[in-house]
């Protein structure tokens, strides 16, 4: 195992905290676009927290009143146009590497949505377990607009999951914006705060997370994701054997002692 508090990135910012990362792309004043560079090492990051001992919740946080404006349309676009068929299939597997290092990551990740969240980065926000934002969050899946196809890093497998088929279809042909009273209404976003109280809500939950049975909530997070292309026999199974091996930690033992003394149970992720 590895400790992750003393990471320093070079390209968005990462504080951990009571066992809890924060990370926030660092680009304000364009609304935080993503880069070549920073796609491949958030990417290496979250790939990297599988093995960390010292953070068991991520919370990916906005910056400067917005959370990503997705792809930078002059460091990202503009070279792409330019790349060779091997080229842009690298750069889209690295993209979806991401995404696939945050489901495979092991640890529960909350996305505290303001603002902007488009493109690249609302597929950051569709990629959390959780999702909070403001009343002005503005959620588009925007690669229509660019003469893209919307399935992109996983868009046409995990929106419809989240919002239902034709919801999805909706935002996937269009790219228009979800508002975020709809992103609420139809599941995406778990609830809608004040963007005062929208980052302490979010720890907040996390540090609820946190205080429970985190390797427990590892294995959650895995058969959330694997179940996905189970059929009901093959779930069943899973998680009866999920759950074997859950009951075989301290935690379970903790927490059955604790009943017993009828007190609360201090978990310990073991």
């Amino acid at each position: 195992m590895s400790s992750m508090a003393g990471l320093k990135p070079k390209h968005f910012l990462w504080e951990v905290e009571g066992r809890i990362a924060r990370v926030r792309l660092d680009r304000p004043e364009r609304k935080n676009p993503l880069t070549f560079a920073s796609y491949a090492e958030l990417r290496d990051t979250f790939r990297d927290l599988v093995y960390a001992d010292d953070v068991d919740a991520v919370v990916f946080l906005p910056n400067g009143g917005n959370f990503s404006s997705g792809g930078d349309v002059h460091d990202i676009i503009g070279p792409l146009v330019k790349m060779d068929m091997k080229e842009l299939l690298a750069f889209t597997r690295m993209t979806g590497d991401f995404v696939k290092a945050m489901l495979n990551c092991g640890k529960p990740i909350i996305a505290a949505v303001d603002g902007v969240a488009v493109g690249a980065g609302a597929i950051i926000a569709m990629s959390a377990d959780i999702r909070i934002a403001t009343p002005e969050a503005k959620t588009a899946f925007l690669f229509t607009r660019v003469g893209l196809a919307g399935c992109d890093m996983g868009a046409c497998a995990i929106l419809p999951r989240i919002i239902g088929q034709g919801r999805a279809a909706e935002l996937l042909y269009t790219g228009r914006t979800m508002t975020a009273a709809e992103g609420e209404r139809w599941g995406f976003y778990n609830r809608l705060v004040d963007a005062a109280v929208l980052e302490s809500d979010a720890l907040e939950m996390a540090a609820r997370i946190v205080s429970g049975p985190t390797f427990a909530h590892g294995i959650t997070k895995t058969q959330l994701n694997q179940e996905w292309s189970m059929g009901l026999d093959q779930a069943i199974e899973a998680e009866a054997q999920a759950q074997a091996i859950c009951m075989q930690t301290r935690d379970f033992e903790r927490a059955y002692k604790a009943f017993v003394a009828k007190e609360k149970p201090v978990f310990e992720g073991n």
